[in-house]
């Protein structure tokens, strides 16, 4: 179905958007506008505002925004389609007809959606029923409530082959299959698919059936544990969430999300009074589902069983998340007691501790890191480069660059500590220190980064800069892999400095946590850069300030090749596009006068602060004997 722009305007024109909102939200008159705290996160005084003149609403807190159809979508979890026809009737507008496929597809649907409905009430009355006993007794041992019971829909399906059909006669034997109620075999036979099972309805985000999951209640039959239905029209297991239309408006107060491994763990939840739970369908969480969960909150909570199953299970749901991390959005997971599953540990320590763990579920990145750090044993240096191996492998899959970087210099800043503890102090003994560097108790640069950083260093007042940065790289080694992401983009476009780069970055991955002396440079080429113009290179400098004046070095550093190629780019267009070139190349050489101010004010402002120190020091220095004698 194509539904025009001008078709979706008149819909958005027709309809109030504070009237819709304000079913669910508690609406305050501010102005012109509507005003309340933001039903998308958690928040004690209003950031969320509505504009009926202009159409649309928008949170200060959280950047919620969004008209009238968003709302439907993002705030009740209806699918596109369903929020334009529900609005599309309030509106009194006709839907523009579907072309005769999606028509017959519809129909089809609504068919299906008869079928599951009437399955749901022949499960829930055979529950009541003599033959339900054993079923009800199975959810009267697990402790559930009645209210639990009836609002999850418990029902039964008899051991019997036809019973449903029987019972369903109404609807064709080709529905039943097309709904997944009936198996249809080569022989064209077909049978009940649910025998001798307890029965829960699946819903989608409106709540309707659209599926079954079966448990089996007979321990020592062979027959799967929980049976589930397969993809039909109305039912896909990789783009639904179980208990999705319950726990949607229950994290709204939350302002959380916990999924866990299976529907009884849902359930079980439930029941204890945490309604604010999913599951996804036996499979593991894919791309859609991770999408759903993120649009309710921006890092949910997966809570997966303590055993091995349940921890494969969360680095698989890990694994799939890395590629869409995005600002703000990631996951948390709790690593439940092994052996126990949430049910377990709600009949065992109650819900207190039940809470205590997803109060403090762990980051993505730590659950990360513990996991490979002890899936094997390390005690080889083979065994520590796989580990390492086996993190930037993650690293690597992470798309956004922002966080692929933060994550690698993190994780590698973890493998240097756990690869290379520190070791057993030796007493103190007082060394001479010496112009050129320092005893080789520290890494020393390769010769032929040597070579060229002598090159770099000598190379005029255009590497002066560089010549400052590996300088003061050297001087504090702690802050290389900080900046490894942008020192080697740099270093890949500069083939004089880049090696260098790279030799400062391989001495610091050998560097013990913490180590802050120098890296030594060789003799000949430890004539730093003039001290006073960078407050990084001088003794005395307070750290935090020297570490902070060094990245941005290191930013300008990374920044001028960039802007230089895109100058001669710009410049190059000049035959084919004159107009064009001459404004890219005036609003780059506006960017290059910027550049330049930035070094010369970071160089001004670094020389005043040092002129500032020495003063100061002289000031503090005791009175010269002639002065004293003077004194007199």
């Amino acid at each position: 179905m194509a539904l025009s722009p001008q078709w979706l305007d008149e819909l958005r024109s027709r309809i109030t958007l504070s009237s819709v909102i304000m079913r669910t939200v508690k609406l305050q008159k501010a102005g012109h506008e509507w005003k309340a705290c933001c039903p998308f996160h958690n928040e004690k005084s209003p950031s969320f505002t509505v504009s009926d003149q202009k159409g649309f609403y928008h949170c200060f807190g959280c950047q919620a925004h969004g008209d009238v159809i968003s709302w439907m979508t993002d705030q009740r979890g209806m699918s596109f389609m369903d929020a334009v026809k529900e609005l599309a009737a309030e509106a009194g507008m006709e839907v523009p007809a579907p072309d005769p496929q999606s028509a017959a597809r519809a129909e089809q649907r609504a068919e299906l959606n008869d079928v599951m409905e009437a399955a749901q009430s022949w499960f829930e009355d055979n529950l009541k029923s003599a033959d339900g006993q054993q079923a009800r007794a199975y959810l009267q041992q697990r402790g559930f409530r009645q209210e639990i019971m009836r609002e999850f829909g418990f029902g039964f399906a008899p051991d019997s082959r036809n019973a449903l059909h029987r019972a369903l006669s109404r609807f064709d034997d080709d529905m039943l299959v097309e709904s997944g109620m009936r198996i249809s075999v080569d022989d064209g036979a077909q049978y009940d698919r649910f025998r001798a099972r307890l029965m829960l309805p699946i819903h989608d985000a409106r709540g309707r059936v659209i599926a079954f999951g079966g448990r089996i209640l007979d321990s020592e039959t062979k027959a799967a544990k929980y049976l589930n239905s397969p993809d039909t029209p109305l039912f896909d297991k990789g783009r639904n969430l179980y208990n999705l239309h319950r726990a949607s408006p229950a994290s709204r107060q939350s302002g959380r999300i916990v999924v866990v491994e299976g529907y009884m763990d849902v359930i079980a939840l439930a029941n204890a009074g945490i309604e604010d739970a999913v599951a996804p369908m036996g499979t593991a969480l894919t791309e859609r589902q991770l999408e759903m969960l993120w649009r309710m909150v921006e890092t949910p909570v997966l809570c997966f069983d303590g055993d091995a199953a349940g921890q494969r299970a969360a680095l698989r749901a890990i694994e799939r998340a890395l590629p869409m991390l995005r600002p703000s959005h990631s996951l948390r997971i709790v690593r439940l007691p092994a052996g126990l599953d949430p049910d377990d540990l709600l009949k065992q320590q109650g819900r207190k501790a039940m809470d205590a763990l997803l109060d403090k579920a762990a980051t993505l990145l730590d659950t990360l890191w513990t996991f490979e750090r002890d899936a094997q044993r390390h005690d080889t240096p083979e065994d520590k480069a796989g580990l390492k191996a086996r993190l930037l492998q993650h690293v690597d899959a992470i798309q956004d660059p922002d966080i692929r970087s933060l994550y690698k210099r993190e994780l590698l800043e973890r493998f240097s500590a756990f690869a290379f503890p520190p070791r057993e102090k030796k007493p103190w003994v007082k060394r001479e220190w010496k112009p050129g560097g320092f005893k080789p108790a520290n890494p020393k640069l390769a010769p032929e980064a040597a070579a060229r950083l002598r090159r770099s260093t000598s190379g005029g007042s255009r590497d002066l800069l560089a010549g400052a940065v590996i300088a003061g790289l050297a001087r504090h080694p702690d802050q290389i892999l900080r900046h490894a992401e942008q020192l080697e983009r740099f270093a890949a476009s500069d083939r004089n400095v880049g090696p260098v780069i790279d030799s400062l970055i391989e001495a610091a991955e050998t560097l013990e946590p913490g180590a802050t002396s120098p890296i030594l440079v060789p003799d000949g080429i430890s004539q730093a850069p003039d001290e006073t113009r960078f407050s990084f290179l001088r003794e005395g400098t307070d750290p935090k300030a020297a570490c902070d004046d060094l990245a941005e070095a290191v930013s300008l550093l990374v920044e001028r090749p960039a802007l230089e190629a895109a100058l001669a780019a710009a410049t190059a267009r000049f035959e084919t596009d004159p107009e064009g070139a001459f404004t890219e190349q005036q609003r780059l050489l506006k960017r290059k006068l910027e550049f330049e101010r930035r070094l010369g004010q970071m160089v001004s402002e670094r020389a005043a602060r040092a002129a500032q120190i020495d003063s100061d020091r002289q000031t503090a220095l005791p009175d010269s004997e002639d002065d004293r004698e003077t004194d007199r």
